[in-house]
């Protein structure tokens, strides 16, 4: 989770990036928009070229699983520590900014034909005032959320920096609605410990594994941006600077948020482990007992068992009904005793 300037890292080029890159066709396309002056997007056709001269700016959203897209993205003329950040397999969140582009690293939940997932997934990307260039290997919640967000006219964005907001706000705002689901599921849980029904183990531990790779997520979005805000967003054109303040203090009420799930999922397995060790208990206290009170059964049956000559009762006639009487006395006369000393009551 690393921020950096471009006086903390040299090897960033630094090269003037006045000159629009070579985009023409680009294979690996997933989609991309055109935004205009007054903040309007106008979607560009995939299987045609884009322009390299153009007003307003650009939004390129590429399949990094597509080996075409990484050649182009070899070749494209972008910022060699740009496309060096989008080629990489590099998982940690993180954010390099110089005074005309910034290059990154954002987590963000992945989705499938079901809706979203409790996976995470990666965003690489690379952005300058005329253009933001995009990547995954999987389909991405939060970038889809923005998509449908940009198509729909709901969101107008005048520069470069508003669009990678939109996409941290979605993603706080995925993160915020999994919580929300898990709240409720807590809820649950805890209804039924309550009640004194036994929860299934196996969800609560997943949940409480999902509070754990949220805050991760959280306190990395996080890290990064608030080290934007005070080190490097004087340092950005106009149309690179972000909203750091307002979105790492979104992060961090999030944060906070999904900490107090995570406390309470701790919690509630501490109870569910109470639970299940006085059950247990029981489980062992009627055990001892049976075992108890049939010890001095056994006892006359292996008395009665061993083959031995003068053993009692053997040519009698009623000796099989003695020796039961026997068991049987000897049982009740321990039960007895063990409701005298109270070890049980009735």
């Amino acid at each position: 989770m690393t921020i950096h300037r471009v006086e903390d890292s040299p090897q960033i080029d630094t090269t003037s990036l006045n000159d629009q890159p070579n985009f023409g066709t680009i294979p690996g396309l997933v989609w991309a928009f055109r935004i205009h002056g007054d903040g309007t997007a106008e979607p560009l056709f995939a299987d045609k070229p884009i322009e390299n001269h153009f007003e307003g700016w650009v939004w390129i959203h590429l399949d990094l699983a597509s080996t075409l897209a990484t050649q182009w993205l070899a070749a494209s003329g972008l910022p060699k520590a740009g496309i060096a950040t989008m080629l990489s397999r590099d998982r940690h969140q993180q954010l390099h900014a110089t005074g005309s582009f910034i290059h990154g690293v954002i987590a963000d939940l992945e989705r499938d034909l079901g809706g979203v997932r409790d996976c995470i997934g990666h965003l690489r990307f690379v952005m300058t005032d005329r253009y933001l260039v995009s990547g995954r290997h999987r389909h991405l919640s939060a970038v889809e959320a923005a998509r449908i967000a940009i198509e729909s006219g709901t969101h107008r964005l005048p520069h470069a920096a508003s669009l990678l907001e939109l996409i941290v706000e979605q993603v706080a705002d995925g993160i915020d609605q999994v919580a929300d689901s898990m709240a409720d599921e807590l809820d649950g849980i805890e209804n039924q410990i309550a009640e004194g029904s036994g929860p299934e183990r196996s969800k609560l531990a997943r949940l409480r594994r999902g509070t754990v790779q949220m805050h991760r997520q959280l306190s990395g979005l996080r890290a990064i941006f608030h080290r934007l805000e005070r080190r490097c967003s004087e340092d950005l054109k106009p149309g690179l600077q972000l909203a750091a303040s307002r979105l790492a203090q979104r992060l961090d009420e999030l944060d906070h948020s999904v900490l107090e799930l995570r406390e309470r999922g701790g919690r509630l397995q501490e109870e569910m482990s109470i639970m299940m060790a006085e059950e247990t208990n029981r489980h062992l206290y009627v055990l001892t007992t049976l075992t108890t009170l049939l010890l001095p059964a056994t006892l006359v049956t292996g008395v009665f068992g061993m083959n031995t000559k003068a053993l009692p009762l053997t040519e009698t006639d009623s000796g099989f009904l003695i020796a039961m009487g026997l068991v049987f006395g000897a049982s009740v006369a321990v039960y007895l005793l063990m409701r005298r000393i109270g070890v049980f009551r009735l």
